[in-house]
């Protein structure tokens, strides 16, 4: 089996639609995929309605935390959508985007950066806006040569000249909230330092004490020797190491199935999972 537990679609910042990203995950030749937008599970009925016969949708989503003033992404997979606190949660997190990303162009547009809120909002479209929206529009106007480009001190990363932050979960609330919701969590990139300041190890082993059930070891923003560190970590904090291409359409490098999860891994995740099901395909048309 070909597992990939990391995507991203238009719901978010993605560039594929929910019905494209599980075609294209089909034609890549995964037999499982998970859509795991930022803070959303709109894009979850499409996946559905499009999904191929023999390939597997996991529902979940990428939510936006912070400790000790560090960002990090937490994956959240098989929870039940209506629980209504974490439900909650999200709205607030989703909420809060559109006036960051207008304040993050507010300072572009203070540091000589002629890019327009209009720019952004038509990248971003119906997803939800973010720092990656952001990032192609100063691509368009020729500041970076490409996303990651943007990912900068002097640009959106964390702390930059032009970073804003934004209302984030604490780790261990949503740890506490997707279990109650039923659903099984991943700290998705934990040691991706090129993205900026990462968690100290320290603190992964409060999360993993906390219930968290898992990191992302197998990514494209970590090397070899990043991730032996972190499965060693997960073998002695007891936690389960996936693998997932953070897959984002054209708007990233990576592919699909560009780095996939160990069959048992999988098993384990679905087996904790109580909130939800995997979806298997039933040859789609939307």
């Amino acid at each position: 089996m070909r597992i990939d537990l990391h995507t991203h679609s238009t719901a978010s910042d993605g560039t594929d639609t929910p019905a494209e990203l599980v075609r294209n995950a089909a034609a890549a030749g995964l037999d499982v995929v998970a859509l795991t937008d930022h803070d959303t599970t709109r894009g979850h009925a499409e996946a559905i309605a499009a999904l191929p016969e023999g390939l597997t949708l996991v529902t979940g989503a990428e939510l936006s935390c912070r400790i000790d003033g560090i960002g990090l992404h937490m994956l959240a997979y098989l929870f039940d959508p209506e629980e209504p606190e974490l439900a909650a949660e999200r709205e607030l997190v989703r909420d809060d985007r559109v006036p960051r990303a207008q304040a993050m162009v507010g300072k572009l547009q203070e540091l000589g950066v002629p890019v327009t809120w209009e720019q952004v909002a038509r990248i971003a479209g119906d997803g939800s806006v973010g720092r990656p929206h952001i990032a192609e529009a100063l691509v368009e106007v020729g500041v970076v040569p490409d996303v990651s480009g943007a990912f900068t001190q002097q640009w959106l990363a964390d702390g930059g000249r032009a970073y804003v932050e934004k209302h984030e979960l604490d780790p261990f609330d949503a740890i506490r909230l997707v279990k109650a919701a039923g659903g099984v969590t991943v700290f998705a990139h934990p040691l991706a330092v090129k993205r900026g300041e990462v968690v100290p190890e320290a603190a992964i082993a409060r999360l993993a004490a906390a219930g968290l059930d898992g990191i992302e070891v197998d990514h494209m923003d970590h090397d070899e020797p990043t991730r032996a560190r972190l499965r060693g970590l997960a073998r002695e904090l007891g936690l389960l190491g996936t693998g997932s291409s953070d897959y984002h359409g054209s708007r990233k490098t990576c592919r699909l199935g560009e780095y996939t999860t160990d069959p048992e891994i999988y098993g384990e995740i679905t087996r904790r999972a109580a909130g939800a099901f995997p979806v298997p395909g039933a040859g789609g048309r939307a």
